[in-house]
């Protein structure tokens, strides 16, 4: 392969296995993602291959799970705790999916890494976040929101730690 086609190797070879028919395949790219985001780089990382795994909708649990535990330690590919709201997105995805273990391993994911975000980006990513999986039509996405009250209280200010009481007993 030409030096020039290497940078976009890895993320081409991501994207034919996440697509392929073969489970074990979709796992084991999965799984390699960390390896994958170090060769991308950090940037690419977040403007590509972040964006991606939003987007790509598997609907094999297995594929699911293993993708809700990797992006769990994915802040240092991501450029660290000043870029650790981009791993929201697809993590909040896996917080509606149906299977109770996939849940549950996004928000222990997403507490993970709200509880090492800077306090101001909680209030600006992680708090919104939340509230918009409180309000889900379904269940799904509002059980899971009650796992990440507890990261997201504290470094609310009053006016919204009210609000997020409020919230959390409606539930």
């Amino acid at each position: 392969m030409a030096m020039i086609d290497e940078p976009l190797y890895p993320i081409a070879v991501l994207i034919d296995e996440l697509k392929n028919d073969d489970i074990q395949l979709r796992l084991n790219s999965i799984r390699r993602l960390s390896t994958i985001a170090r060769a991308l780089g950090e940037e690419r990382t977040r403007k590509e291959l972040i964006p991606f795994l939003s987007e790509n909708n598997d609907d094999d649990d297995e594929v699911l799970l293993a993708m809700a535990e990797e992006l769990g330690v994915f802040i240092p590919y991501v450029g660290g705790l000043e870029y650790a709201n981009v791993l929201l997105p697809p993590l909040e995805t896996l917080c509606t999916v149906e299977e109770t273990c996939v849940r549950d391993k996004a928000v222990e994911s997403l507490c993970r890494i709200g509880s090492q975000m800077r306090e101001q980006d909680v209030i600006e990513h992680f708090i919104p976040l939340v509230k918009r999986l409180a309000a889900g039509e379904w269940f799904t996405a509002r059980v899971s929101s009650c796992g990440l009250f507890h990261v997201a209280y504290p470094s609310a200010p009053e006016a919204l730690k009210t609000e997020l009481r409020t919230i959390y007993r409606q539930l």
